[in-house]
């Protein structure tokens, strides 16, 4: 149920447009899209993404298709490196030879829409399949996609994403990186952000201390990032919260704020993840979207309210 606090997301429409968006609004404002059948390129491995991802005062705060990196798309669930196939888009590193592009780029696909709803709480569960370059079936996924908290006074809302993973190849798939393949620090994969350009050299904040580059491959609960936007000259703040359950606990994160902004959760940013045949790999996290600056104390407070 939403809580006092989060009343106001009775306020929301959730829209189902063509046929391959879903999108929400708050008192017909919208918040985000989520395109579940996008049309990109197959190098650019296609997979489901949020873009527009906006926060209550109207800015945007992802990217999508940028031109140094096509398949960076808002904010998706992605692997650099499944078992050698590529699910993030775009080449794929070598130890031998560096980003090479391979035929080996993976892509998802929607299968149905389990649930649809914004009556109570807004809640979007979908079934999908991780599928290789050569047609296999891999991994099947169920997805929730959930809003249980808008504070309009506070200015903020959060999403909760949560992905259950079947491994139905019949063999063991581990997840890796470019950093499991020998590459310093580049573990991304999992939930991806790519920040818009104006975020550029944004400050990066981290629990337990951390701030600025120095958050790259640490772990902590929860990583911040706070940008500029051009035009409205306003500053946002997107928080991704780590939940206890999550294997790994607490996430090692991939992030950056040049000569890009962007954040990973990566669970397997430096070791392998094998998920073995049949067995199932739970991930959640809630992203908050903010409106202006929020300190370390106020990350600090939210997140303790949630655990």
């Amino acid at each position: 149920m939403i809580s006092e606090e989060g009343r106001d997301a009775l306020k929301t429409t959730l829209i189902h447009t063509l046929y391959d968006t879903v999108a929400l609004h708050y008192e017909g404002q919208p918040l985000f899209s989520y395109v579940y059948e996008p049309k990109f390129p197959a190098r650019e491995s296609p997979r489901p993404y949020f873009h527009s991802l906006k926060t209550l005062a109207g800015n945007e705060v992802c990217l999508v298709r940028p031109y140094d990196h096509q398949w960076h798309i808002g904010l998706s669930m992605t692997s650099a490196n499944l078992a050698g196939e590529n699910f993030w888009g775009g080449p794929t590193y070598t130890p031998d030879a560096g980003y090479v592009q391979l035929d080996n780029n993976g892509w998802m696909r929607h299968r149905a829409w389990q649930e649809l709803s914004s009556e109570e709480r807004v809640s979007c569960i979908e079934q999908l399949q991780w599928i290789t370059h050569s047609e296999a079936v891999w991994i099947e996924e169920e997805r929730h996609l959930d809003v249980n908290e808008i504070n309009a006074e506070a200015g903020y809302w959060s999403l909760d994403f949560s992905s259950r993973l079947l491994n139905v190849s019949g063999k063991p798939l581990a997840f890796g990186s470019p950093t499991t393949e020998g590459r310093e620090n580049a573990g991304y994969g999992g939930l991806f952000w790519r920040g818009p350009r104006s975020f550029l050299h944004g400050k990066i904040l981290g629990a337990g201390g951390l701030e600025g580059p120095e958050c790259m491959g640490k772990q902590a609960p929860w990583l911040a990032f706070t940008g500029w936007h051009d035009g409205s000259c306003e500053q946002s703040t997107i928080i991704f919260i780590d939940q206890p359950r999550n294997p790994r606990y607490p996430n090692k994160w991939f992030v950056r704020n040049d000569p890009y902004a962007c954040i990973s959760c990566a669970f397997m940013f430096d070791e392998y993840y094998t998920l073995q045949p049949d067995d199932v790999l739970d991930l959640s996290y809630r992203v908050v979207l903010a409106n202006g600056e929020w300190s370390r104390e106020q990350i600090d407070k939210y997140v303790g309210r949630l655990r």
